[in-house]
């Protein structure tokens, strides 16, 4: 039985040596995070770098074709393409940011669900590429209606409706937590 492994990884921004790292539940995002240079022509405070990242492997027979496939889904935060403006910022615009590395997460555990409800089959890898497409399709739309419907945090109102969706949706969907 041969092994074939393939690698497929979606970065929000160019790949760099930035020291990213995972989203977990027990590490918030601090400003010292934000290591980017600031887009001074931007009317953003601040911009967060995230991306799922995503591998799978395939077993294969010569006889049985796939016989099995592993993944490993992630949400990553890249420091050196997250900025913020020093003198703007502050604890709510963290906060803000914070739920968009959330929101990342959030989307990595939907898509971890739609796998686990894959088949091995010979049409597996197409189909794992085809989820990984929709996951980030399905991200970028999320993170772009949070800005739009919190107004980039300024309505606290809608942020809180956010925090609260997504806090939810995480522990709904706690079994896709990666372990």
């Amino acid at each position: 039985m041969t092994k074939l492994f393939i690698i497929v990884t979606f970065l929000l921004c160019i790949q760099s040596n930035a020291q990213e790292f995972t989203w977990n539940e027990n590490r918030q995002l601090k400003w010292e995070d934000f290591q980017g240079e600031p887009d001074e022509k931007s009317n953003a405070a601040a911009v967060t770098a995230s991306g799922i990242t995503f591998s799978y492997s395939l077993e294969k027979s010569s006889v049985h074709g796939v016989t099995d496939f592993s993944t490993k889904a992630l949400a990553h935060f890249y420091p050196e393409h997250s900025w913020r403006k020093k003198d703007v910022v502050n604890s709510h615009i963290l906060k803000h940011e914070q739920f968009h590395f959330n929101i990342t997460e959030l989307n990595v555990r939907y898509f971890r669900e739609q796998i686990s409800k894959l088949k091995v089959s010979s049409k597996i890898a197409k189909q794992l590429d085809a989820l990984l497409k929709q996951a980030n399709i399905d991200l970028e739309k999320m993170q772009r209606l949070y800005d739009a419907e919190s107004n980039y945090s300024i309505n606290k109102a809608e942020q809180q409706k956010w925090v609260d969706f997504v806090n939810k949706e995480l522990k709904r969907l706690e079994i896709y937590k990666f372990k």
